[in-house]
């Protein structure tokens, strides 16, 4: 394409009017309260610059920015009423006849009894006493679950969720020879089936890369790094830019040194996107030379509004890639809208997510063990084992297989690491100790939420549980499956780094499935021995692990890997890889009539909340298109 017709696209889209997003409640993505460490490779010579924005024009920036954003969505715009308000009929009441005045007052009471009594009978058929009311009052959360056993085998529970836990192994003993629920293991298969995959189309001749190079260094994990580098891809085309190999930023929290060659197929990744832009692995030496920094090529999420248009490109940073011939993008985490954007641009986007980034021979292979043991050696391959570890490792796992029926797992991703507990802002029944030890965490990982907590009044722990966003605890987890209806003998792959509170956490899912697996005890340690200390790239396993399984749960929708992984399953899964998204507000509900609720009504009520969120349904405005691909220009339907 010519640098003139992009020229005039480029202009076109500058003046793409404004669209309002989804008022949605949540906390923002933790790129946007953590610091914004240098880079170990490819970051300037010198610190990025921290401090106001230079493309706001005046607006909020950094962390007051992030503190407008988050306590605007969470109580929403509220109108100022006036000072000085006429208050009137305060006369026009007096002079009413003093018999009506006694008619409404009489009517009003008898109002009030019979509401009284509706609701006294009301909380007898529910039996929902003070207990709960307090609980909800109070961060209704649970605590760490204690397993003891007594005489004549039987387990006793402690903790908030003592009691419905015992239930739900009472449930589960009861319903061994039970058949499960039938759309435990599907999904609606006719309105899933009616997308197929067709990202890989394309309808425009290659980018010449004309305007100048664009570098990004990626922060967080793998799987916002993953969301970082698509979106480079994007920008890339939009400026008709060269784009350098993205590296990765090393993390305080991640410790992984990992960089893209290390977890992705780098010569893929060119060849692949050859027909779209031009990519190189370095920039050309008259180049490296530059202090970036120095000369203002340097540009960090602070400047960069969070999912901003491609508006905000053209008019702000193509300027500074004509002139300086080079950009670096430090941090870049969710700094590109998912609407508006063209058509083409948004299946670029998809096309670089679904086809482009295959993991590199190492992970694949791993993985296929990993696979292989989970389906306990079968000789039938899953549905999307060999878009996740390629035809070879496929093959080898076929040869090795001894059996011809698959076994199936449910894969669980429970997102209780500390990082995410500690980010929440909620608490989880641990009392002070746990308070101090969060917030310390916070003061060292996260120092730009530690400030907002000083300047802004932030919502209550009980609050934000009310709201749904706490992530669900390994309580919450099980509590969930049991009531779906998940068999004791399922087996459950556990997907996660360590889990904040260590193995006594998992108590009462150990308890109830037993069949509990992770990567750690299904790999020896000669084979994860290559992966020690790249959290990154044990996170890929995961990520495999994840999306081949049969059944996928999530216990945070927020989380990047479970959008991703959902994604990926709706994608090439043709409506038959069903995944089970909690509604977590609707679950804070009925978790906190813990104390009262009957297992029957519990089961009911839990069902009810999950079934609701598996309808089939295209991407809606403004949404991820890596959790929802089934869209025009993802995704093509065959009907």
């Amino acid at each position: 394409m010519s640098s003139t017709s992009n020229s005039n696209n480029s202009h076109n889209l500058a003046l793409e009017s404004k669209q309002d997003r989804p008022n949605t409640v949540r906390i923002p993505d933790r790129v946007d309260l953590r610091g914004s460490p240098r880079s170990r490779q490819g970051s300037p010579s010198h610190s990025p610059r921290l401090g106001p924005s230079r493309f706001l024009n005046g607006e909020k920036s950094g962390a007051s920015f992030v503190g407008a954003e988050l306590l605007g969505k969470l109580w929403g715009d509220r109108k100022k009423q006036p000072k000085n308000a006429k208050r009137k009929g305060g006369k026009v009441w007096y002079q009413k006849k003093r018999v009506k005045g006694l008619v409404v007052v009489s009517a009003l009471v008898g109002l009030f009894f019979l509401v009284d009594w509706i609701m006294l009978l009301r909380l007898q058929d529910h039996r929902v006493g003070s207990d709960d009311r307090s609980s909800r009052n109070a961060s209704s959360v649970s605590a760490q679950v204690k397993v003891t056993k007594p005489r004549k085998g039987k387990k006793h529970y402690s903790g908030i969720y003592g009691r419905l836990l015992a239930l739900a192994a009472h449930a589960l003993a009861e319903g061994q020879n039970k058949r499960e629920p039938k759309d435990l293991w599907q999904e609606p298969v006719v309105p899933a089936s009616a997308w197929r995959p067709c990202a890989d189309q394309r309808d425009w001749e290659p980018n010449e890369g004309k305007n100048g190079y664009i570098m990004v260094t990626a922060n967080g994990g793998i799987n916002q790094q993953r969301v970082a580098v698509c979106n480079a891809v994007v920008l890339a085309r939009l400026l008709n830019a060269t784009l350098v190999v993205p590296k990765f930023m090393y993390s305080s929290v991640w410790k992984d040194v990992s960089q893209f060659g290390d977890i992705y197929q780098e010569e893929h990744f060119i060849k692949y996107l050859a027909p779209d832009i031009r990519i190189v692995k370095e920039l050309p030496e008259e180049l490296k030379s530059l202090d970036l920094e120095a000369i203002g090529s340097v540009v960090t999420d602070v400047d960069v509004r969070k999912e901003s248009k491609p508006s905000f490109y053209l008019k702000d940073i193509l300027p500074i890639l004509l002139q300086k011939r080079v950009v670096h993008f430090v941090g870049f985490g969710n700094r590109l809208a998912f609407d508006p954007i063209p058509f083409q641009l948004q299946r670029l986007r998809c096309r670089c997510n679904f086809h482009a980034l295959k993991f590199v021979p190492k992970i694949q292979e791993t993985a296929a063990l990993l696979l292989e043991r989970l389906h306990k050696h079968s000789a039938q391959p899953g549905l999307l084992d060999h878009y996740l570890v390629g035809p070879h490792a496929v093959a080898a796992m076929i040869a090795r297989s001894d059996r011809a029926k698959a076994s199936k797992y449910l894969a669980l991703h429970l997102r209780f690491e500390i990082d995410m507990v500690a980010h929440s802002l909620c608490e989880f029944g641990g009392g002070e100790q746990e308070r101090q030890e969060l917030e310390a965490y916070r003061q060292i990982h996260f120092p730009a939420l530690t400030e907002l907590k000083k300047t802004e009044k932030l919502p209550s722990p009980a609050m934000l549980r009310n709201e749904g966003l706490c992530p669900l605890t390994p309580e919450e987890a099980v509590l969930m499956l049991a009531a779906l209806g998940f068999n004791r003998k399922t087996q459950i792959y556990v997907a996660g780094a360590q889990i904040y509170g260590g193995t006594s956490r998992l108590a009462a899912l150990t308890s109830l499935y037993p069949n509990l697996v992770t990567k750690e005890n299904l790999l020896s340690s000669a084979e994860l021995e290559p992966f020690k200390n790249f959290s990154s790239q044990l996170a890929a396993l995961d990520f495999i692990a994840c999306t081949a399984a049969d059944a996928f749960a999530m216990t945070d929708s927020g989380s990047q890997l479970s959008s991703l992984v959902s994604g990926y399953r709706i994608y090439y899964g043709g409506g038959r890889m069903p995944t089970i998204r909690p509604n977590k507000r609707r679950l804070a509900d009925i978790f906190v009539k813990n104390n009262t609720i009957e297992w029957k009504v519990f089961e009911q009520r839990v069902r009810k909340a999950v079934r609701q969120t598996k309808h089939v349904q295209s991407r809606p405005k403004a949404r991820s298109v890596f959790r929802y691909p089934r869209c025009k220009e993802c995704m093509c339907r065959t009907d």
